[in-house]
């Protein structure tokens, strides 16, 4: 746990210290975000904050390469192609940060550093099906491999809309998985808490609590494409390593828990940005537009219109994400009846929050509109 410790703080560290640095880059090579209808920032705001946490996750690598016992981990190349292909989606993110890349361009882009990691060994050898290791053909599991990492990609971009939302839920996410793998390992036999998976989420983890303190509301720097890409393929990164090769029954001793837990709770874990994504191409198809085509009804958008301030809705969106993630997880720790009446629990008061404190925003105050709606 120590040498996860100090590779947590490591990337936090070196992540906040390079902010200010990426920041005069932002502004000397003109990334800025503009104000558009569907936006809810008033001024244009630099971004390029991937690149940041591009730094915080390689210092993090190339330090627990170093330490005695996390070392283990890069005994396979897989670590090294996950920073390869970080280091990839980062590039096509900060080249549309300037220059406004066309969506087929960025698809392409993250399925280039999705091949990569898989290429490199990263991918899912197998699925648990009902609680069964089921392996599938090669061709098969590599395209479920680069599907993942699109899916994350394109789920933690969709929600990065006010400030500190992306970083926050994406740290909250990673937290949970870290909890969820390093509890995994302790079960090995012989036991090994050092996987490539728990460290890639310490990492993660450390590099969005070393940017939320630039990002949150009033943001000096946005992530920009640059960070909201690169956060959903680390994130898809530790998903795939658990999921794809942990047996059922290390997850739970229980015949329904080995058949459910392996697939539930790495969506759990992202099942705020998945949400979204799934009610904007719902949204949009039925409206006869193209389902990546960008609105003003996101959930973060909702929660302006119905009177949330906006850093009130961004810890109301981190507290919805901590309850579905953390109380799926939690299911591998508690006893499941226990887990469920605590989930319960969790999700009426989140949602008496969310409901009931309009009612008390200050005097005069409105909720957002957005032109068009």
């Amino acid at each position: 746990m120590r040498e996860y410790l100090f590779v947590l703080l490591v990337a936090m560290a070196t992540t906040y210290l390079a902010v200010p640095a990426i920041y005069r880059l932002a502004v000397k090579v003109g990334a800025f975000t503009q104000v558009r209808d569907r936006d809810v920032h008033a001024v244009p705001i630099p971004r390029l904050g991937g690149v940041a946490i591009l730094v915080g996750f390689v210092a993090a690598t190339l330090t627990a390469s170093k330490l005695p016992y996390l070392r283990q981990v890069f005994d396979t190349p897989q670590l090294w192609g996950v920073l390869l292909g970080a280091g990839l989606i980062c590039l096509v993110g900060a080249i549309d940060d300037v220059y406004e890349l066309d969506p087929l361009t960025k698809l392409a882009g993250q399925i280039v550093a999705a091949g990569v990691m898989a290429f490199f060994g990263l991918q899912l050898y197998s699925l648990p099906v009902l609680g069964v290791t089921t392996v599938l053909p090669g061709p098969v599991l590599a395209g479920l491999t680069i599907f993942t990492v699109l899916v994350s990609t394109n789920a933690v971009n969709f929600i990065d809309g006010l400030d500190g939302l992306a970083s926050g839920v994406v740290a909250i996410a990673a937290t949970s998985f870290f909890a969820y793998s390093y509890s995994i390992s302790r079960s090995y036999d012989p036991p090994n808490v050092f996987s490539s998976a728990t460290f890639i989420s310490a990492a993660l983890l450390g590099c969005c609590l070393g940017f939320l303190p630039h990002n949150f509301y009033p943001a000096r720097l946005f992530m920009g494409d640059s960070g909201a890409l690169l956060l959903g393929l680390l994130l898809a990164a530790a998903m795939i390593a658990t999921t794809g090769g942990v047996p059922p029954d290390q997850v739970s001793g229980t015949v329904v828990g080995a058949a459910l837990l392996p697939l539930l709770v790495p969506t759990a874990i992202i099942l705020l940005p998945l949400l979204d994504v799934a009610l904007a191409i719902i949204r949009r198809t039925r409206a006869g537009r193209h389902p990546w085509s960008p609105d003003a009804q996101h959930l973060h958008h909702r929660m302006l219109q119905i009177g949330h301030g906006h850093r009130r809705a961004v810890l109301l969106l981190w507290l919805w994400a901590a309850v579905a993630s953390m109380g799926c997880v939690s299911f591998v720790f508690l006893d499941p009846r226990l887990a469920a009446t605590l989930v319960l629990l969790a999700l009426a008061v989140t949602a008496a929050l969310t409901v009931w404190l309009p009612r008390f925003s200050a005097h005069g105050h409105r909720p957002k509109v957005f032109p068009g709606h």
